[in-house]
């Protein structure tokens, strides 16, 4: 799900300002992981985005869906969604999204809690460090006009240039609906993303996203890596400007660059199976690489235009 959210609060794009600097300090020093990926989105050149709309071949490759979403506010979004075991991509085209949130190379990060109660935690260490995380409760409407709780979210900033990152934590009301089409807990307290997504995915060949690099501004990576930090992600900078957050599973690569390079840069995922043979497959300008081994890769060209 998009952070559309955002716009019910300010609608509003520009010059984010970090609380902190993206080279300060380290990472992962809280023990415990607090947060991990649970999806990203991307806004890609409208070429590409009908390829991978209309696309056999993902349909094959991945549990993969278009869908239309009301969230909060009545607002709604339709993406096109590639669902793992616990982690997904969601992409959309120019003008998919509303005002400046569907210009080509915004993107979004969403990392989660596993655990009922660790987004105060994670609120708690993110205001120790400087930051001033935006409480919001994202709702979804199956259809009916009755909101049902989604999630809690902690968002980074209310202005942003072309980036945002949030956290989330999956509300036990969504859990107890059955239009959610969601699992039993595993654990007392349960609200991860397993649970959260269907095991549609063991009958396609993706398994999750191992890895994902993303272009941004400055002022948007600063906004950025106190949440990053604060959830337990080991982050380091980069030589070329930016950070690599890994732990959980899957590797976030954040590079800094000028608002007109910001974009979805490169996607890799894991296999349910192994492959022998390397398949490449071109989807308007992107191309996925499947193959050889348990693993895929995904490039957009030119941050997705031509």
């Amino acid at each position: 799900m998009i952070v559309v959210f955002a716009l019910a609060l300010v609608g509003a794009f520009g010059g984010a300002v970090g609380v902190a600097q993206a080279g300060e300090g380290g990472g992962g020093s809280y023990g415990r992981q607090l947060l991990f990926y649970n999806h990203s989105y991307g806004v890609l050149d409208r070429e590409t985005a009908d390829a991978i709309e209309h696309s056999a071949y993902l349909r094959e490759f991945a549990n993969f869906q278009v869908r239309t979403t009301t969230g909060s506010g009545g607002q709604t979004w339709t993406g096109r969604y590639l669902m793992g075991r616990e982690t997904y991509l969601e992409l959309f085209g120019v003008g998919d999204l509303p005002g400046a949130d569907g210009t080509l190379g915004a993107a979004g990060l969403g990392v989660s809690t596993e655990r009922d109660g660790d987004l105060a935690t994670v609120e708690e260490r993110m205001k120790a460090a400087g930051a001033d995380p935006i409480e919001f409760l994202q709702t979804r409407d199956f259809g009916d006009g009755v909101p049902v709780p989604w999630f809690d979210a902690l968002l980074t900033a209310t202005e942003y240039d072309a980036f945002s990152a949030w956290a989330m934590e999956y509300r036990p009301e969504y859990f107890a609906d059955p239009r959610g089409n969601t699992e039993p807990a595993s654990f007392p307290g349960d609200v991860g993303r397993e649970r959260y997504l269907s095991d549609d995915y063991r009958t396609h060949q993706m398994r999750d996203v191992t890895s994902v690099r993303i272009a941004l501004t400055e002022g948007d990576l600063a906004d950025t890596v106190p949440l990053l930090r604060a959830g337990g992600f080991a982050v380091k900078d980069t030589a070329g400007g930016g950070v690599v957050a890994e732990g959980g599973g899957t590797t976030i690569r954040l590079d800094a660059v000028a608002r007109e390079r910001a974009g979805y840069q490169r996607v890799e995922m894991s296999l349910n199976r192994p492959v022998k043979d390397r398949h490449v497959e071109r989807i308007g300008n992107s191309t996925l690489t499947v193959g050889p081994g348990s693993r895929a890769v995904w490039t957009f060209a030119g941050n997705g235009t031509p």
